[in-house]
C-alpha cells in the first residue's frame, strides 16, 4: 500500500504546475543592473590582434619559392643549374663510383658469407642430447635394484643417428653423381 501511494504522490506532483521557477538569470547580464537600456554593454572590449606569425612565414615563403624555383632552373643553353653546380663543389657527390663499388663489395662479401654460415657442414645432432637424464631422479629412498641399466638406450639412439647420416651421405654422393652426367 506505501508503494501505491508513493507513486500517486508521484503523479500529482508531475501534473501540478510549477509557478515557483524562476528565470534565470546570467552574469553577463547584470552588468547594467537594469539602470541602463543601451545593448552595448553586451559586446567583448575591442583588442588590437597583430596578424601572427603564420600570415608572416606565408608571406615569406611565397618569394622564397619563386626564388628557389628560379635558382634550380637549368640555364638557357642547357647549362647546368646554380644549386647542381653549387651541390658538385662537394667531394662526396662527386665519387658515385667508388661509393657504388664499395657497397657493391660489401653486397658481395654479405652474401658470400650468408653461403657460408647456411650450407657448412652440418651439425652433429643425436636426438638424445643428454643421455644421462635417464638416470636422473631421486637418489634418496630408492631400493638397491630399483634403477635399471639404460645404457642399450642410449647407445640405441647413437645408432639411429649415426644411420641417418649415412643415409644423408649415400643420398647426397647420389645426388652428385646424378649432375655430373
Amino acid at each position: 500500500m506505501q508503494a501505491l501511494r508513493t507513486r500517486a504522490a508521484c503523479a500529482a506532483r508531475r501534473t501540478r504546475p510549477t509557478t515557483l521557477r524562476t528565470s534565470r538569470s546570467y552574469a553577463s547580464e547584470s552588468h547594467g543592473h537594469g539602470h541602463d537600456h543601451d545593448h552595448d554593454h553586451h559586446h567583448a572590449p575591442e583588442v588590437a590582434e597583430g596578424l601572427g606569425t603564420a600570415f608572416y612565414v606565408f608571406a615569406a615563403l611565397v618569394p622564397a619559392s619563386y626564388i628557389g624555383y628560379s635558382v634550380s632552373r637549368p640555364g638557357p643553353n642547357g647549362e647546368p643549374s646554380s644549386i647542381s653546380k653549387w651541390l658538385k663543389s662537394f667531394d662526396y657527390f662527386n665519387d658515385w663510383e667508388v661509393r657504388n663499388t664499395l657497397r657493391t663489395n660489401i653486397m658481395e662479401q654479405a652474401a658470400h658469407d650468408k653461403h657460408l654460415l647456411l650450407y657448412s657442414g652440418k651439425n652433429t645432432h643425436v636426438e638424445l642430447k643428454t643421455p644421462e637424464l635417464f638416470n636422473s631422479g631421486s637418489p634418496w629412498n630408492v631400493p638397491a635394484g630399483h634403477l635399471p641399466n639404460l645404457d642399450h638406450v642410449t647407445e640405441h639412439y647413437r645408432k639411429q643417428a649415426a644411420a641417418e647420416e649415412a643415409r644423408k651421405l649415400k643420398k647426397l654422393a647420389e645426388k652428385s653423381k646424378a649432375q655430373e652426367s
